[in-house]
């Protein structure tokens, strides 16, 4: 059991557990697995860690998944690396006690447990085939940290927002890979975690 880090020292808890930066904030209680948007969007831009809201130091890992080295960048802001190994053990989704997506009509870790009909909540929108539910109820997917060089930090603009970024470029420099969970890939994920892994490697 990895104690809290350092950095966090200051974050409220949750259950005796680290409430992390960027995680949706409803009636005071934290949607684990839903991102704020605001909060994502001010890490991605100020290069701040998802967990303990500090500044990234010189090297930081990214969140990578294959469907993510297929689109070339990691979706979530990025770690500090002495976050990443607190973060492993807790979150269901790395640890690999959550072996599916959850399948509900509400958000997956709805603090309320229902639809929200607060017009003023922040919650993301209940729209099919988006958001948290578009994966729910296929088998979770395997996750690798990477590590890079902050000076390689590089975000990667959606396509109707210049202003507004996707993630963290994967295609740079990776300093270092760690297996956080595993999964059975499909042959198109294998193939394009081999090509890039290729690529790596120089050969």
């Amino acid at each position: 059991m990895h104690p809290i880090p350092e950095r966090c020292a200051g974050r409220p808890l949750g259950g005796g557990l680290v409430v992390p930066y960027v995680p949706l904030i409803h009636n005071g209680r934290a949607a684990f697995g839903v991102l704020d948007a605001d909060k994502a969007l001010a890490a991605f831009r100020q290069r701040l860690c998802q967990i303990c809201e500090h500044p990234l130091d010189e090297r930081c890992f990214l969140l990578v998944r294959p469907a993510d080295v297929h689109r070339g960048l990691s979706p979530e802001p990025a770690l500090h690396p002495e976050c990443l190994p607190y973060t492993r053990t807790h979150c269901p989704m790395l640890n690999g006690t959550a072996t599916h997506y959850r399948r509900s009509p509400v958000l997956a870790s709805h603090p309320a447990g229902r639809p929200c009909t607060d017009p003023s909540c922040p919650c993301p929108p209940q729209t099919p085939g988006a958001g948290p539910d578009a994966r729910s109820g296929s088998p979770a997917d395997r996750y690798e940290a990477w590590m890079i060089h902050t000076s390689t930090y590089r975000l990667i603009p959606a396509p109707e927002r210049a202003d507004v970024p996707m993630g963290i470029s994967v295609d740079v420099p990776v300093l270092r890979k760690r297996v956080l969970r595993t999964a059975t890939l499909t042959p198109e994920q294998q193939r394009l975690m081999d090509q890039f892994n290729a690529l790596l490697n120089g050969s």
